[in-house]
């Protein structure tokens, strides 16, 4: 059996989502003895981790048994034997390293949203045809266990004809002055890419697209719920981006949704992400881990809402089993890349799936400032 190195600049990776799932994800392959394809080959990811701080890449290092790290982003694109580049940092810088990596030949994976506009997302897409390089972005929802189960039902046609979805997403993060925050201050600032729109309105379009089909026209209005917070390093400053954000949607098939985002709610449901679809044969409710149906023949009459309920909410709905092995999303995503770079073929999660997420962030800004009704054009 061969075994293939391939070398991987990892941008970012001491920043708290790199360091938890991306690396995380490199790292159980590399245990596992490398990405099994089916030709008998084996990938060995070489992960070379690349930030701004000495400390902080001594220690990843050190924990992760991975021994290569620099401070010097140019150096390492400038090194051939490192063919994939990998970018999680902060989002106001995407655009640029993303440019230089595909300037420098590497294969683009990265974090979303792949850039601040539509100009910029396109024109990376534009870049990476031109370059030869294979680009994909994550996608990570897609693989959890619930919403993966969800997209199967959907598939099945067990729904119907499908009528409209509501997706509730939010937890409350904490300002920072008794507690930490539980996300980087930088998400806060316009300047430095901020806003709940841009950060996860690019994860809201790949699962509807794929879980309800094109969506047409989007609504949007959002606040700025608490103004001031304090930095990790506990000094305070003000917040100049939104921090709650309610939208509706239409889609090609006639379909309606609604979806709802806060960084300041307290959250009473199952999961920090919720998403009901209904349709004239039956409903699907999931969250991260479980997916739940109910049909349409085993719909019960609804209560009077004066009516006391006789048994727990939902204990009507039936749950969908496991049946799939389960693995991590990130990880998941990254054996789906790393097999389009060495095997090439069709790949279901490249860079323009990235534009659409931005896009829709965009258009959803536009509809809060002018207060109305926004068309989706389809991406040329």
């Amino acid at each position: 059996m061969t075994t293939h190195r391939i070398g991987i600049i990892m941008h970012g990776a001491t920043g708290a989502l790199a360091r938890q799932q991306h690396v995380a994800s490199l790292v159980a392959i590399r245990k596992e003895g490398g990405l099994l394809l089916p030709s008998g080959l084996r990938l060995m990811p070489d992960p070379i981790f690349v930030g701004r701080s000495a400390e902080r890449l001594t220690e990843l290092a050190d924990q992760t048994g991975i021994a290569r790290w620099t401070t010097d982003l140019d150096a390492a694109l400038g090194d051939a034997d490192d063919a994939v580049f990998f970018d999680a940092a902060t989002t106001s810088l995407r655009y640029d390293v993303l440019r230089k990596a595909i300037t420098a030949g590497k294969h683009i994976y990265c974090e979303k949203p792949i850039a601040g506009s539509i100009e910029e997302a396109m024109d990376l897409v534009r870049r990476a045809e031109a370059a030869g390089v294979k680009a994909g972005t994550v996608q990570d929802k897609l693989f959890l266990p619930g919403f993966a189960n969800l997209l199967m039902v959907v598939k099945s046609g067990f729904l119907g004809r499908i009528l409209e979805v509501r997706l509730e997403m939010g937890r409350w993060i904490f300002d920072g002055a008794l507690q930490p925050g539980q996300r980087p201050s930088w998400n806060y600032r316009k300047s430095d890419g901020g806003g709940l729109v841009l950060d996860m309105f690019p994860h809201w379009r790949y699962m509807l697209d794929a879980l309800i089909g094109p969506i047409t026209a989007v609504s949007c209005t959002h606040r700025t719920q608490i103004p001031r917070r304090w930095d990790e390093n506990g000094a305070p400053y003000d917040v100049d981006v939104e921090d709650s954000v309610f939208a509706q949607l239409e889609f090609a098939n006639g379909a309606i949704g609604s979806v709802n985002s806060s960084w300041c709610t307290r959250s009473r449901r199952e999961a920090p992400i919720v998403l009901q679809i209904d349709g004239t044969d039956g409903s699907a409710a999931a969250g991260p881990h479980e997916c739940w149906t109910q049909s349409a023949v085993n719909t019960p009459k609804g209560r009077a809402a004066a009516e006391k309920p006789t048994e727990p909410p939902g204990g009507d709905w039936q749950r969908v089993p496991q049946n799939a092995p389960l693995r991590n999303s990130y990880r998941a995503g990254w054996e789906f890349f790393l097999r389009h770079v060495v095997e090439g073929g069709d790949y279901a999660f490249p860079l323009i799936k990235g534009v659409a997420g931005v896009q829709l962030a965009e258009l959803a800004y536009q509809s809060h400032r002018e207060r109305r009704w926004v068309e989706v054009p389809p991406l040329q």
